[in-house]
């Protein structure tokens, strides 16, 4: 019997699932996978709007007009399908989309996937198979654009719906005496509408550092504000760092940690996102789905009391379709049985160990899922044990290279472009 596989999103994780069942079809039936929009690509797929599509849902997409890649597509691409090599190495967001649609079309899966679908439901069935081995099948329940409910069974299920999509607000005592604007980066768009306003930017990673550059160079007066060691590289004029902000005061002005009180037009909100899976149930799988934080994942990928369950890219910080790309292999070595897991109970330990140490070591509850320097032997482990490819080492190198140029050179870093010489050996090109 084949084996039936849903797939819940047709975003560059999804579509990476879709094309490795496709070059599996001695195991697997051909994927279903289901896509909440009319597009494949996920967070790259730009759209104007903001707030809730036509039919109500909220909008997905956090891609912002002017947002370029901060990894060089040289790093970025699936091992097995390249960039074309006449593009620059860091990408405005539209040739990433324009990518993820060609490596759609490559392995022909556009006929697989069910467009405008909301998954509304996935629940765990308990069966019993001939050899009074216990198993799990999985009913997901699905909603078409004109409302009609389905429901089918499948063998597994791989959650790939991203997670750049549910905005993450801190707590803010005293937001509601704001008197101007407050938006989330998830729905800022671009930065004219923000010239020649006072803008103080919350957080101060990937997002808010880029946006803050924007929305300087429109001729906004823009006050960074993060807790994390002050940039010491030269950032453009109309930008000044500060503290956290901590409240807003009674006549709308702000307050930071340092003591000191700024009033604002807008407050911008470059601090994450949440995880939610609106269509699963962390309790019936054993699993706590917070907003910072989806535990235990075996491998960051299965519950362990159901490991035909697959979260995709989960991880933060990493180098994001590499390790898609890894996570998929594995998964499907440990469906069509190649990879043997251990028990529930060893899996569970497992996890908690890691989780145990990484809070020992100081990691806070809400960066438990951040990878960064892990995300190396994490790809290596999985390609051992599943028997795939590894990495090539230069993937690491060049990451690690434009890691440092970006920590230098926030402004100009995307101006450099790369080659890929061997599996071991990069150059920059003049």
């Amino acid at each position: 019997m084949l084996q039936r596989v849903a797939v819940i999103g047709a975003g560059a994780a999804g579509l990476c699932v879709a094309r490795h069942i496709l070059s599996r079809l001695n195991s697997f039936a051909p994927p279903v996978v289901f896509e909440l929009t009319d597009k494949v690509g996920g967070t790259w797929c730009y759209d104007e709007r903001v707030g809730t599509y036509d039919n109500g849902l909220p909008l997905h997409s956090s891609m912002y007009r002017d947002l370029k890649t901060n990894l060089p597509k040289e790093v970025m691409m699936f091992p097995d399908y390249p960039f074309d090599p006449k593009l620059n190495s860091f990408l405005p967001h539209q040739e990433v989309q324009r990518y993820l649609e060609g490596y759609c079309q490559s392995y022909n899966i556009l006929p697989h996937i069910r467009f405008n679908t909301v998954v509304e439901s996935v629940k765990p069935v308990g069966m019993t198979t001939e050899d009074e081995e216990p198993r799990t099948t999985w009913k997901v329940t699905s909603s078409d654009s004109s409302g009609r409910q389905k429901t089918e069974t499948f063998d597994s299920v791989f959650v790939c719906s991203g997670h750049y999509s549910h905005p993450h607000i801190p707590d803010i005592p005293g937001i509601e005496n704001f008197k101007g604007k407050v938006l989330h980066s998830h729905a800022y768009r671009y930065a004219e509408p923000f010239s020649g306003q006072s803008v103080v930017v919350l957080g101060a990673k990937a997002s808010g550092l880029d946006i803050s550059i924007e929305l300087a160079k429109v001729g906004a007066q823009v006050t960074l504000s993060h807790g994390r060691p002050r940039f010491t590289f030269p950032l453009p004029p109309g930008i000044q760092q500060s503290s956290p902000v901590v409240a807003v005061n009674e006549d709308g002005s702000i307050r930071f940690q340092d003591g000191s009180v700024g009033a604002a037009d807008v407050l911008m909100f470059c601090t994450g996102y949440n995880f939610k899976y609106p269509f699963l149930d962390g309790a019936e799988l054993g699993v706590k789905i917070q907003d910072q934080l989806v535990s235990p994942l075996y491998r960051f990928m299965m519950p362990p009391a159901f490991p035909s369950l697959f979260f995709i890219g989960i991880c933060k910080m990493i180098c994001p379709f590499p390790n898609f790309n890894c996570q998929v292999q594995f998964a499907l070595a440990v469906l069509d049985s190649s990879v043997t897991l251990p028990s529930v109970a060893q899996m569970e330990d497992e996890v908690q160990r890691e989780l145990k140490e990484k809070m020992e070591q100081g990691v806070q509850q809400r960066h438990l899922l951040v990878m960064e320097q892990n995300q190396w032997e994490y790809c290596q482990t999985l390609a051992r044990i599943a028997g795939f490819p590894p990495l090539a080492p230069v993937v690491r190198s060049l990451y690690e290279e434009v890691w440092w140029q970006r920590r230098v050179h926030p402004e100009n870093y995307r101006r450099l472009n790369y080659k890929l010489i061997s599996d071991t050996q990069w150059e920059l090109i003049e």
